[in-house]
């Protein structure tokens, strides 16, 4: 945890979950409590922790084990997430909060066969909807768990291909948005599904990273290296999340975190533009060009982009003026 703090993590969460075995529990259980009394004991900062749990039961109890060094706990994770399993998560925060006499967030997982199902899956994203409307003010966002619904057709995406290459894959994130990820007020922050490849593996396909923008200086350097570790698809991935409504990343091994830190920085053109839309003199709307000269700003219509893109900017900064990903990226590993 500390380790990944310095590289500029700053969320984890420690999984009780899918990542260890049923009989393991226990010794998880017992594993994350010492791990955070030691973390308590060295009074040093730490990333936003979470912890993903397997029964609402865990909860309370976990914070109840925890004692003082709760402090450094911002909420759990809850898998399998439907509007019927996921109210007793949430009751179990609402109740650990109380008794643990600190705030307590909740990031639930979206993975559960009837999101998949066309049958269900109506009738399972609404109940979704009611649910996390209720507790808006304890769920920081939604997670896809894109994973879990390959499994349930037998399927695996290839370091070849994204999540958007995989049909049925695409039409669940699609309606996963429409229902839950509106600008009109009533949405949620939806994260990107998880790249879960680190290393190279022998190729089918050409890599998806185009060699002009890394021919400057040790750029071509370092587009090699992505592809030998697979982060070529990981960065394709990255773009076609935002164009689809999706934002951040749930990384699974060090090697992510530069790449979807350097691509959720906002373009200065991009800033440009939102900045220009957002501006009072235009709240009556209208179109404008570009200060870039190079696009069509319509007020009324970008306006949910633009503010989307300032928030986005608060958090992850502004590149400045012909400074693009390759050179943050760069700039990262040379750190």
């Amino acid at each position: 945890m500390l380790k990944q703090a310095a590289r500029g993590v700053v969320s984890m969460v420690l999984c009780l979950e899918d990542s260890i075995d049923d009989a393991e529990v226990v010794d998880g259980e017992a594993n994350l409590v010492r791990q955070f009394a030691d973390l308590d004991a060295r009074g040093v900062e730490v990333p936003l922790l979470f912890i993903r749990v397997r029964t609402p039961e865990q909860i309370p109890d976990l914070v109840r084990r925890l004692g003082p060094s709760g402090r450094l706990l911002s909420g759990f994770v809850l898998p399998k997430f439907t509007d019927e399993r996921g109210v007793p998560f949430l009751e179990a925060i609402v109740t650990a909060e109380a008794a643990g006499g600190r705030r307590l967030f909740a990031m639930p997982v979206l993975e559960s066969p009837e999101l998949l199902h066309l049958e269900t899956r109506t009738e399972a994203l609404t109940g979704i909807a009611r649910t996390v409307d209720k507790y808006r003010d304890r769920v920081l966002a939604l997670r896809l768990g894109v994973t879990d619904f390959c499994s349930a057709y037998g399927l695996r995406r290839s370091p070849d291909m994204t999540a958007y290459d995989v049909r049925i894959v695409t039409s669940v994130i699609a309606d996963v948005v429409n229902v839950l990820g509106r600008s009109d007020g009533t949405g949620f922050t939806i994260t990107g599904p998880v790249w879960e490849y680190f290393r190279s593996q022998e190729r089918m396909f050409k890599p998806q990273l185009r060699r002009s923008p890394f021919l400057e200086g040790r750029a071509e350097e370092l587009r090699t290296t992505l592809i030998e570790h697979d982060l070529d698809g990981l960065l394709r991935e990255i773009e076609l999340d935002r164009a689809n409504g999706l934002m951040g990343k749930t990384c699974i091994h060090p090697s992510h975190v530069l790449p979807v830190h350097a691509l959720s920085v906002v373009s200065h053109e991009e800033f440009s533009d939102a900045q220009d839309i957002l501006r009072p003199e235009r709240g009556g709307g209208g179109v404008l060009r570009s200060a870039y000269t190079n696009k069509m700003n319509e007020v009324k219509p970008h306006r949910a982009w633009a503010e989307r893109t300032l928030l986005r900017a608060e958090v992850f900064g502004v590149a400045k003026e012909d400074i693009g990903f390759v050179e943050l990226l760069a700039a990262g590993l040379t750190d």
